[in-house]
């Protein structure tokens, strides 16, 4: 165990020294890999941090879960995001002006993610709960925080749109509408096994005053 540790180790290091030696990777690894669906204009897709991803999530167990890495410029005051609908992990180009290790931390934290997730199947679980934390853990960033404290503009946008949930009344304050169903963490979890159930759907309600913009 220790062995395959100082391996990773080794590899991580040799990754995050080629990002930092070759200004554009995409065409250095294009032959080996498969070919990259089409990009947005704003995102670059980083093969060599998805190399290492792959090589993270087998260390920890995990050898059918693929996910992509970009670099995406539209990324204001977030350091990383992941999504699961395109199995892909899209990184903040001010990282690089950080550290390289704030890099590979950020997408371990993000890599958490699919992998809480991938363990978990269908059912659903907290962004950032104890299945996330276990995850980051096996990732090797145990104790990671839910959001990072990195020097990025934060501006201010105000919450126009509101929903409560019909059971328990909890509310919900976002900057921009909810396209799909939404259901109360809490109350699905508290009687539904934590299944999606429409009893416990976000309805729109008016601006409560005890919620500022």
């Amino acid at each position: 165990m220790i062995k395959h540790t100082q391996l990773l180790l080794k590899f991580s290091r040799s990754i995050m020294r080629s990002l930092s030696l070759v200004p554009d990777l995409a065409v250095v690894a294009e032959k080996k890999s498969p070919p990259p669906r089409k990009a947005k204009p704003s995102t670059r897709r980083e093969l060599l941090l998805e190399a290492l991803a792959a090589e993270l999530l087998r260390a920890a167990g995990c050898h059918d879960l693929k996910v992509e890495v970009y670099w995406n410029s539209r990324l204001r005051t977030t350091a990383g995001l992941a999504s699961w609908r395109d199995h892909a992990i899209y990184l903040n180009p001010k990282l690089m002006d950080v550290s390289q290790d704030e890099v590979q931390r950020t997408l371990r934290h993000e890599l958490a993610h699919f992998l809480a997730q991938h363990r978990a199947g269908r059912r659903r679980i907290a962004a950032h709960g104890a299945e996330w934390k276990r995850a980051c853990a096996d990732l090797g960033i145990p104790r990671e925080s839910r959001c990072h404290d990195l020097p990025f503009k934060r501006a201010k946008v105000a919450r126009r749109y509101f929903y409560a949930c019909p059971e328990c009344g909890t509310q919900l304050a976002r900057v921009r509408p909810l396209k799909r169903r939404v259901a109360c963490l809490k109350c699905c979890r508290a009687h539904n096994h934590g299944q999606y159930h429409d009893r416990f759907r976000f309805v729109p309600i008016e601006p409560p005053k005890s919620i500022a913009a």
